[in-house]
């Protein structure tokens, strides 16, 4: 279906941009983690883009699906949301999803450009204009947020997009188009600048990903799908011709030099050769005067250090040897949390000239995304490979793979225990397919669905085998929830008020209640009336004291051969989660 230009800047164009631009990325990031040989080559500034923007459209159809729910509820208002609204939802998103050192440069770039579209004035910023002055700002806020910025990189690319459009005169489209025009122009230009781009023959991964996201910024506004420059092309079709394997060594050959005295950190300075060790990534929650603080620190302790972020929330990167350090400077500035530490040796595409033999795979391996702390310490101790959904922070496909990849399996199971991310879990089976694991993707809705299925999952058995009792199994435990109603809305129970505790069975609302226990113990007399062995309860962190007691010792008096098991899930979201097999 032909998409419908967008004639000037509004919270539909943002939900538009977005949405194109994960499609572009998705279409360039083998691509783009192909040609990934700076600063690290690590094959993964693709990926990374994508996750990125994948969290910033995720944020964005939230908000819109907020309004749709709430139109005429009396809390949300009516219609489409704002400007502001769709482009702030946009910077939190991908600020929060961030994913390696392009990644977070992309989210302060779609934050400074955020920043312009929702400034309070007499002229609104939403025609050719304002996006040449968005552009503007998210350029130059992007090179405020490294450490040491280095030409030939994404950074280039985004300044040459801001003096081209800041030089054309006209409507969004028109605007758009010559940002493009200029991004490519420098894009071309970035192995000229690098002498690592050189070697290997290609252009810089993340000023590639940009230019998608652009091409995508015009296709919002004109409907086209601009074609490449053919100095990029040839580039990008260079690189797919050698692989990234053979970029990255001549990456690295460049790097050692001629002489063989070391190499350069992704800002141009030179370091020992083979670099730090790790790459650490974690949302900050903390006060301006102490990330300025954390950054003189973290720019002592490594190197390609980027913080981008404001109002209280940071996304801090940086590569180090030290990543105990880097973390402990965190904690000192404020309360990081998302903390992910990757091992620049640990993955084969980081091994160095064949050195490190790459770790056997085991035959088969169970991932699940689990919505607490204690679900996870529980699914680990049971030797599913897990991914933590947090309240309102869904997990997305790239991260599904990625837990796949380190559960390092020919067969996985995948579990996803949440309706909602089917499609997610879907996506990412079939990309992990592609790679050469075989994949099963047994639609669980809830973590007590996944606990069954992992009480009958056997390694040893034949695969299909495996499967098939693990579906059979979640099959046959029906699922519940109590948690808090967080806005007026219709129900299948009739109209519940904020604040109200709802029980919720096989996922549609069964309970409307104002105490969390007699809503818990409705809900679990309901599904037991059609009869169980086993009832499995999951407390939150702020489950009511005494709910635990209370459900076990009315399945005691009335239902004698049922038999109950009580796990702690840390803060999971709903209050309580009852499963029934």
């Amino acid at each position: 279906m032909a998409q419908v230009p967008q004639t000037f800047f509004d919270a539909l164009a943002v939900r538009t941009w977005c949405g194109l631009a994960l499609t572009a990325l998705g279409r360039a990031r083998e691509e783009i983690d192909a040609i990934n040989v700076y600063p690290v080559a690590d094959g993964d500034t693709g990926t990374n883009l994508y996750l990125t923007v994948e969290s910033a459209a995720t944020a964005v159809e939230a908000v819109f699906a907020g309004h749709e729910a709430g139109s005429g509820a009396g809390s949300v208002p009516a219609g489409k949301p704002s400007l502001a609204d769709a482009a702030r939802a946009m910077a939190h998103g991908a600020l929060i999803g961030a994913r390696g050192n392009s990644g977070t440069i992309l989210a302060q770039l779609l934050r400074g450009m955020a920043q312009v579209l929702t400034a309070e004035g007499e002229t609104p910023h939403t025609d050719g204009n304002g996006l040449g002055l968005a552009l503007r700002h998210a350029a130059d806020s992007a090179r405020q947020a490294v450490a040491h910025p280095v030409e030939g990189t994404v950074l280039s690319v985004a300044s040459a997009a801001a003096d081209a459009a800041e030089g054309t005169e006209g409507d969004c489209g028109t605007v758009a188009r010559a940002a493009y025009r200029g991004a490519c122009v420098a894009l071309a230009a970035t192995p000229g600048q690098l002498a690592v781009l050189e070697h290997a023959g290609v252009v810089d991964a993340g000023g590639r990903g940009l230019v998608a996201v652009l091409a995508a910024l015009v296709e919002t506004f004109t409907g086209e799908v601009p074609e490449l420059s053919a100095a990029v092309s040839a580039a990008a079709a260079a690189a797919a011709a050698h692989g990234r394997v053979e970029a990255a060594r001549a990456a690295d050959r460049a790097d050692d030099g001629p002489d063989g005295e070391g190499r350069e950190d992704g800002e141009g300075r030179e370091h020992a050769e083979g670099g730090p060790a790790f790459e650490v990534i974690y949302l900050l929650e903390a006060e301006d005067g102490a990330v300025a603080r954390l950054r003189r620190r973290l720019d002592a302790l490594g190197d390609s250090l980027v913080v981008v972020g404001g109002d209280g929330l940071w996304n801090v990167h940086v590569h180090v040897d030290d990543a105990g350090a880097a973390v402990e400077a965190g904690v000192e500035a404020g309360r990081p949390y998302r903390i992910r530490i990757t091992h620049f040796g640990a993955d084969d595409a980081h091994t160095r000239g064949g050195e490190r033999p790459p770790r056997e795979r085991v035959q088969r391996a169970v991932v699940a995304v689990v919505p607490g702390e204690g679900l996870a310490g529980l699914y680990t101790e049971a030797g599913a490979t897990t991914v933590l959904a947090r309240p309102g922070e869904p997990p997305a496909s790239g991260e599904l793979v990625e837990a796949v990849r380190r559960a390092h399996a020919r067969e996985v199971v995948l579990l996803p225990n949440d309706a909602d991310l089917r499609h997610t879990a879907a996506a990412a089976a079939e990309q992990a397919r592609t790679e050469g694991i075989r994949v099963a993707l047994i639609p669980t809705r809830s973590a007590v669905q996944g606990i069954a299925a992992l009480a009958v999952h056997e390694p040893d058995r034949r695969f299909d085998e495996d499967v098939v009792s693990m579906t059979s199994a979640a099959g046959a435990t029906r699922y519940a929830e109590v948690t808090v109603a967080e806005r007026q809305s219709w129900t299948m129970a009739g109209i519940c008020q904020a604040g109200d505790v709802l029980g919720l069975i096989d996922g549609d609302v069964a309970v409307i209640a104002s105490d969390v226990t007699a809503a818990a113990e409705t809900v679990l007399n309901r599904m037991l009336a059609a009869g169980g062995e086993l009832v499995t309860l999951v407390l939150g962190d702020e489950a009511p004291e005494g709910v635990a007691e209370r459900l076990e010792a009315r399945v005691r008096e009335a239902y004698l051969a049922v038999d109950t098991v009580v796990y702690r899930g840390g803060r999971q979201g709903a209050l309580v989660l009852i499963g029934v097999e």
